[in-house]
Parts: C-alpha cells; sequence; structure tokens
C-alpha cells in the first residue's frame, strides 16, 4: 500500500489544445513545481535550499539567483522581477530554446504569456495549483511548450494584480482613522 498522505495529490486541468495537465509541488518546503501532460513537454521549476521563503509566493521566492528552470531536462533561464507596487514589475521571463517567454499581470484576476512578444493567451491561478488558460484565437493554435511554460509560471508564481492606482487607494483607505 502507498502511502498518500505525505504527498498531496496534483491538481490539474483540461487545456483545450492539450488535454489533462497536471500541476504538482513537490518537497517537504514546496520546493519544486512540476507541470506535466502526455502531450506537452515537462517544466519544472526548483527552488534553492537556501533560499528565505515567502509564503505569499506558491514557489516560494522572486529571486532568480535561487531558482532553476529546466524544460524535458534541459537547462532554461528564469528571471521574475522584483514584485514591487507596478503591476509590471511582477513578469516573469523564461529564457529557452533562442525563445523569449514573459508572463505579466494584465489585470486582476489574469496575466498575459507572451512569446517573443506575441500575446499567446491569458493565464489564472489564485495560488491553489490550478490554472486557467485562455488563448488567444488570433495567435493561432499555442506550442505544446507555450502550455506548458504558462501553465508553469502561472502556477508557481500566481497571476494577476491591481492597478498601482487601486493599491494606493487601498493604502490612503488603511491610513485613515
Amino acid at each position: 500500500m502507498t502511502d498518500t498522505t505525505s504527498r498531496p495529490l496534483p491538481a490539474s486541468t483540461e487545456d483545450d489544445h492539450y488535454g489533462e495537465i497536471s500541476v504538482e509541488l513537490l518537497g517537504e518546503n514546496r520546493e519544486k513545481l512540476v507541470v506535466s501532460g502526455e502531450r506537452i513537454p515537462t517544466v519544472t521549476i526548483v527552488r534553492a535550499p537556501e533560499a528565505e521563503v515567502d509564503d505569499h509566493i506558491v514557489i516560494g521566492t522572486r529571486d532568480p539567483r535561487h531558482l532553476t528552470i529546466t524544460v524535458d531536462g534541459e537547462d532554461a533561464t528564469i528571471k521574475p522581477g522584483k514584485g514591487k507596487l507596478r503591476r509590471q514589475t511582477y513578469r516573469v521571463d523564461v529564457h529557452h530554446g533562442g525563445i523569449h517567454y514573459r508572463l505579466v499581470p494584465n489585470s486582476i484576476p489574469f496575466s498575459k504569456l507572451t512569446r517573443d512578444g506575441k500575446h499567446l493567451g491569458d493565464f489564472s491561478s489564485d495560488g491553489d495549483r490550478r490554472v486557467i488558460a485562455e488563448w488567444q484565437e488570433e495567435a493561432g493554435t499555442p506550442e505544446p511548450l507555450d502550455a506548458a511554460i504558462g501553465y508553469a509560471l502561472s502556477a508557481a508564481f500566481g497571476t494577476g494584480g491591481q492597478p498601482m492606482w487601486m493599491m494606493l487607494v487601498d493604502a490612503v483607505s488603511a491610513a485613515l482613522p
């Protein structure tokens, strides 16, 4: 009999183009996120053990010095923004095989995925490892790598963000008696 109490079941999503996509968060300290599916490459994001963990981020850090990413076992480069006031600072860039991907918030619930500047789709994830992808029809059918990267970044870092003016209103409201 297998002990499943120490390892949570993967979250899965049914993608319109690539079927079931699984997101697993592994390790005692959730330091490894794995996205896989029958028709997409496996993407793994790993946080280094010495990294300071931020509980507001699924993978635990936005510090690129403490993150690695692989696509079907091949190294790629990941560089999250620092995540400050403006939505743009929450972007996450990945370079793999001469391709540049960027996931950046574009509304409160969604983040936009681009490949070499071309808008491929919008992703939504609220930190529970479940990801929703809304592909842009005018961009054509997404490539398997597009889906794998989009799901991995959305699950690891979350999506969406308030505009700066809303954050300022919230800050002022909180400061008033």
